[in-house]
């Protein structure tokens, strides 16, 4: 997977950050961070169980901010 590309004046990201439909446990906030940085969601979910309470919060503005993945 190839997160960044070369265009006109540097380096841009080639995916977006956007909640995942299928791998979901509440809300696809895990999901979707592990398919931005391409790692595994079970370790996306350990980080944010180890790191709690500050990851309750991350993950609460997370859940209301990112958007949805665009359904086909």
């Amino acid at each position: 997977m190839v997160l960044f590309r070369y265009q006109k004046g540097g380096f841009t990201l080639n995916n977006k950050l956007r909640k995942s439909l299928t791998d979901k446990a509440l809300t696809g906030v895990c999901g979707g961070l592990a398919e931005f940085f391409g790692i595994s969601s079970f370790v996306v979910r350990l980080i944010f169980i180890f790191t709690n309470p500050v990851s309750f919060w991350v993950y609460v503005f997370l859940a209301w901010s990112i958007k949805d993945e665009i359904s086909l």
